[in-house]
């Protein structure tokens, strides 16, 4: 099971294209992530070589996965850990509340985990008498406004500041109405005076894992607040959700992973906290849990392996790809429908609970190949997607009138010469219509017969003179230019 916001992919890319809200925080946010990934990658003359490194250690443990797993988990035990090994999301929530219960615990403060999101995590505590905490900034805010992360690193991506404002005020009513917010650090320092108690009242915390180390039985994270720090050393209860595709063999293996993480996210060297946790509190250690739990979550991974889906199990979930995404950076992420949005979301998705409920996802997609060539562990997105979508056509999921234009392109496909044919009329009859009233005065079409939808969003320019690309090759070859 995964978790599911609104399937209706078509649908909601056509709400979000009207979102005049949702375009302003795009246009501000998605910028910034480029420009300063490109600095940070300019500045390490070794990335591409360390890109073929993280993706040779994620290969290595991937098939070796079986092994790590079982030192990973002995070595937590040594610890004084305890490994839950969950097969479904059924099962992890089920090993969570379980372990809260014990606790006896009212509250719980959570660092940002889309692994939880994945599997409800929140939901299910909430039905079961417990509080759960979100105390990273953006999961706080979209708790607030009960919704579901728009990026796996930037929650609130769709947000601007106005909305920030807007559900501060009508969430915190017990503070001065009037008061102002003269900057975003005041947004800040408000969350801020919000959590404090939440975290030293908290019985439990909850948070993910960037890495798991197999070598130490350790869990890594990676944040630039101080939340996740204090969600795990405070309350006498640490649990770790996992997936178990986040396992690394060793400390140095780790190491040259979180080089490629920070820079690929969000432009810097290292976050702000990177913090590895291993086993209980010690004797001499000034903080840390009494019980450390790593709930170790399947849902559907293991079935990866071995399929031309493994690939995807490398991601590490740095966001790049979404990022550098024209697709994403129309409709923003809640488009999507599931979890985990962009590319790396319209592969995993699908592998996950099955492209007959997520279909749309690998067709949207334009195939530019940017979110493979940011890919800090090279995963072939496109090539991924294009095998769902040879899935999705195999299956007759695709729709008909698809179907019939596919197999009509192909059969023309395969007969070069009526290939030219057809395509020396197409550009004749467009030629023609360029003429007419239709054009917009860039040279693009304002309309076309069976275009519509096309046109109504993007550029189609004329054709211009000399023929068909064949027809001007086959010239200029002639003439020796």
């Amino acid at each position: 099971m995964v978790q599911v916001t609104s399937p209706a992919f078509k649908a909601n890319a056509a709400q979000a294209l009207h979102d005049q809200g949702l375009q302003k925080a795009l246009g501000k946010a998605k910028g910034a992530f480029l420009e300063r990934r490109a600095i940070a990658v300019s500045k390490l003359p070794e990335f591409e070589r360390l890109r073929e490194i993280g993706r040779d250690i994620k290969n290595h443990t991937l098939a070796h996965l079986d092994h790590y797993l079982e030192t990973y988990a002995a070595n937590v035990e040594k610890a004084g850990g305890q490994v839950h090994w969950c097969a479904t999301a059924d099962d992890a929530r089920a090993a969570v509340l379980e372990i809260c219960r014990r606790a006896g615990a009212k509250t719980v403060t959570k660092g940002k985990s889309m692994i939880s999101e994945e599997i409800g995590v929140n939901d299910h505590l909430e039905r079961h008498g417990i509080q759960p905490i979100e105390t990273d900034l953006g999961e706080y805010i979209i708790q607030l406004r009960k919704e579901h992360p728009s990026h796996i690193i930037a929650p609130a991506f769709h947000l601007n500041r106005e909305d920030w404002e807007a559900d501060f005020r009508r969430a915190h009513t017990d503070l001065d109405p009037n008061r102002v917010f003269a900057e975003r650090r005041d947004i800040l320092t408000e969350a801020r005076t919000r959590l404090r108690q939440k975290f030293l009242a908290a019985d439990v915390g909850i948070t993910g894992a960037n890495f798991l180390i197999a070598e130490t039985g350790s869990s890594v994270i990676v944040t630039n607040e101080g939340n996740g720090d204090l969600t795990q050393t405070l309350p006498r209860v640490h649990i770790v959700l996992a997936s178990i595709e986040k396992m690394v063999p060793t400390l140095e293996d780790c190491t040259s992973l979180l080089r490629l993480l920070a820079r690929s996210a969000t432009g810097q060297d290292f976050s702000v906290y990177t913090t590895f946790s291993t086993g209980v509190r010690r004797e001499g250690d000034l903080d840390g849990p009494e019980e450390y739990h790593v709930v170790l979550i399947d849902n559907g991974r293991s079935n990866m392996i071995g399929t031309e889906f493994q690939e995807m199990l490398r991601c590490i979930r740095c966001a790049a790809c979404m990022n550098h995404c024209p697709v994403y950076g129309a409709v923003g992420g809640h488009a999507y429908g599931w979890v985990y949005p962009g590319p790396m979301g319209s592969v995993l998705t699908p592998s996950l609970v099955g492209v007959d409920k997520t279909g749309h996802l690998p067709n949207a997609s334009t195939f530019c190949g940017k979110c493979e060539s940011v890919c800090p562990v090279k995963i072939p997105l496109p090539k991924l997607m294009r095998h769902w979508r040879e899935r999705e056509f195999e299956r007759h999921l695709t729709p008909g009138a698809l179907r019939t234009n596919l197999g009509l392109w192909a059969w023309f496909a395969k007969r070069p010469g009526m290939y030219r044919a057809a395509s020396r009329f197409g550009i004749g009859a467009l030629s023609l219509l360029a003429r007419g009233p239709w054009m917009k005065k860039a040279g693009s079409f304002r309309w076309l017969p069976m275009a519509g939808g096309w046109t109504q969003g993007r550029d189609l320019p004329a054709p211009e003179p000399g023929g068909t690309f064949m027809a001007r090759y086959a010239k200029a070859r002639r003439s020796g230019r």
